[in-house]
């Protein structure tokens, strides 16, 4: 099994964006069976977010709540926490990560330990190192237990282990996001051990082949910002879809099954470090079909390998007035 700070986890994880980050959150009911079935399907490494959601409801709120229900899971789960945004932008400064990680910590009141605390994106206005030895200073006190970087290049990776231990990389790889397995990101983070966890591995629900249109996409998600998502790309990023829903019918699994399995099987394969995808789902159904492990032969790569090299998504990951520094 993979482990995070000595911690065993399963091989994949669980992200908790969705749960409340959304115009209409689900019921704190739903999210709560959901969270529940995470931990009953392994999926015990959680992935949150400070401003994932409003100020007065975002992840810690609902952990708060969950973990006062179901105090007995609190040991279960590995906890990573993103935060030292400032209005959505970064602020890495000494007092922004004061802020961040005790505003965290004053709304879990205690009810869940922070195992990982990182920058959501990284401010190119603050020294590197000053953002980094003010969040060592948290894991020296015991208040947070590691240090992980969100959204970075190599260079930053390499600049970053010499100034402290990072214990995880975050970044976006998918089926139809595939930078860091050509930009040198995952190649560093191999090289110094660490592991990369895997976010929208499948592709922000594209890839689970129940998107057919620009319109199942409701108003006020911030999908709709997306260019990838925008009407003169959305019929040609539909065409890979299509292709991989033609695989996972033969190999009898769901399209989002195949997209996960396949981000877990690159896993310390042709020099990449631990991946452990992170996958999201607001219904308990959804959370145990994610989970499933689906395996993948060699043929199968070959397949894949294939269609994605005869496939070029169209759009950039993030558009709109917040592209360059949700890109970090």
């Amino acid at each position: 099994m993979p482990q995070l700070l000595g911690k065993k986890i399963g091989p994949i994880g669980y992200g908790l964006m969705g749960l409340t980050w959304r115009p209409t959150p689900c019921p704190q009911e739903q999210a709560f069976k959901a969270m529940r079935a995470s931990l009953a399907a392994g999926c015990n490494f959680w992935n949150a977010g400070e401003f994932y959601g409003t100020e007065s409801y975002n992840s810690l709120h609902l952990m708060n709540k969950y973990f006062t229900k179901y105090p007995e899971d609190a040991e279960k789960v590995v906890l990573s926490i993103k935060g030292v945004l400032k209005d959505m932008h970064p602020d890495g400064s000494q007092e922004n990560v004061k802020r961040s990680i005790e505003n965290s910590l004053k709304i879990l009141d205690g009810k869940k330990s922070i195992d990982i605390f990182e920058p959501a994106r990284i401010d190119k206005n603050v020294p590197l190192e000053v953002t980094l030895k003010a969040l060592e200073e948290y894991v020296k006190a015991g208040k947070i237990g590691g240090i992980a970087l969100s959204e970075v290049g190599a260079p930053t990776i390499r600049k970053a282990v010499k100034i402290t231990k990072i214990v995880a990389i975050e970044v976006e790889l998918s089926l139809w996001s595939l930078d860091i397995l050509s930009n040198g990101v995952a190649k560093a983070a191999a090289e110094h051990n660490i592991p990369i966890v895997a976010y929208s591995p499948i592709g922000r629900g594209m890839l689970t082949g129940e998107i057919t249109k620009p319109d199942d996409i409701p108003d006020g998600d911030f999908r709709k910002m997306m260019p990838r998502f925008s009407k003169e790309n959305f019929s040609h990023n539909l065409e890979l879809v299509s292709e991989l829903e033609k695989l996972a019918k033969q190999k009898g699994c769901t399209p989002a099954q195949l997209a996960i399995n396949w981000v877990k099987h690159l896993s310390k394969k042709d020099g990449n470090p631990e991946i452990i995808p992170i996958p999201g789902a607001t219904t308990e159904e959804r959370v145990f079909e994610n989970a499933k492990e689906v395996t993948l032969s060699n043929d199968d790569f070959v397949e894949i390998d294939s269609i994605l090299k005869r496939f070029e998504v169209k759009g950039d990951r993030y558009g709109g007035p917040g592209r360059a520094h949700m890109e970090g």
